[in-house]
């Protein structure tokens, strides 16, 4: 194979890779690494009969993995301790929501930054107690950024921890305000669902499983340019497994994706999933195959051999449309040119 199939089809058919030889290996590895999906890759792989040195690559990846989902619940705990005394709900968004509630799309999964969901009224309270009382600080001191974030964007300047160097974005909804859809922020916090813990540190959220996969949906179709986009389409493969067989799910996603605007993406994100994974879907909500389709298949798995980006046009393309999704023309030239003044 010449692109990531390979490595989709790994992630699909763990079995699949015991015919493998070292340049295969070499690959897919790489693959992973770039896609940030070594961990995922790694645990889907456990228990199967690998050569010696990818067994061992495979291990120290999972340990990393863990390492990463510690430190991801730890900083939930910590702003869990700032913010739940002003008596908002506070909603965990994206991998650490996963491995907040166990999901598998949690497994061995790489995670950045802390995002959570709050409302909109709220925000000042929260980026006081933040900045106060639980020592995160903005990461840009540039007035235009700050403004730009405040005025057009779907969350808070990003915020750095002073010591553990981790950061925090605080989302009051899911997409742009200048992005063509406006999905419902007070639907997503009301029926979010409050984690279940044992420990007593109670307060923190997730969204509903429709909701989840809406924003998955939305934050890898329709703000972005799919960079890193295997990863989020294999988050969307996990969540429909573990929710899939709930009752009512299917026909809640398609009322909760009209809801928030988001039938276009959702409906995209199943089809390639289901191309990609193999993932079971349903055929109401995925909706007619587009043209298009062809395109974001071929974006999402646009890897040589070595993990490199390979159809640089078409990657350029999709960079353009990213910008496109976020501001109208007129908007965006004017950020283009501000930026570049700079």
């Amino acid at each position: 194979m010449t692109d990531a199939r390979l490595l989709t089809r790994a992630l699909s058919d763990p079995a699949s890779t015991l015919a493998f030889d070292s340049a295969d290996w070499t690959a897919l590895i790489a693959m992973a690494r770039a896609e940030q999906l070594m961990g995922s890759l790694a645990h889907r792989l456990d228990g199967l009969d690998l050569p010696e040195p990818v067994a061992r690559i495979c291990a120290a990846a999972r340990v990393s993995a863990d390492h990463a989902r510690r430190q991801a619940l730890w900083e939930a705990e910590m702003a869990r301790r700032v913010l739940v005394p002003l008596g908002v709900p506070v909603v965990l968004l994206k991998g650490t929501a996963f491995v907040a509630a166990g999901l598998s799309a949690g497994v061995g999964r790489s995670i950045g930054d802390l995002d959570i969901l709050v409302p909109r009224a709220a925000l000042d309270a929260v980026e006081k107690a933040l900045i106060e009382q639980g020592g995160w600080e903005w990461v840009k001191d540039d007035e235009y950024d700050d403004a730009y974030y405040r005025d057009h964007m779907h969350e808070l300047p990003p915020l750095i921890h002073q010591d553990r160097d981790r950061m925090i974005d605080v989302h009051h909804t899911i997409l742009p305000l200048t992005a063509g859809r406006s999905p419902d922020a007070e639907a997503l916090l009301a029926d979010s669902e409050e984690l279940d813990v044992s420990d007593g540190g109670g307060g923190l959220r997730i969204l509903s499983p429709p909701d989840i996969v809406c924003h998955a949906a939305a934050h890898l179709f329709a703000d972005g340019d799919l960079a890193g986009g295997l990863r989020n389409l294999w988050d969307i493969d996990r969540l429909l497994r573990d929710f899939g067989e709930h009752d009512g799910f299917w026909e809640v996603l398609g009322e909760r994706a009209e809801r928030h605007e988001l039938v276009k993406p959702v409906g995209r994100a199943l089809r390639l999933t289901e191309r990609l994974y193999e993932t079971p879907v349903d055929g109401e909500v995925v909706g007619k195959p587009r043209t298009n389709d062809n395109r974001y298949a071929s974006r999402l798995l646009a890897r040589d051999g070595w993990g490199r980006e390979t159809r640089k046009f078409l990657r350029l393309t999709f960079y353009i449309r990213s910008h496109w999704l976020r501001m109208p023309p007129t908007m965006l030239a004017r950020h283009l040119w501000t930026k570049w003044r700079k």
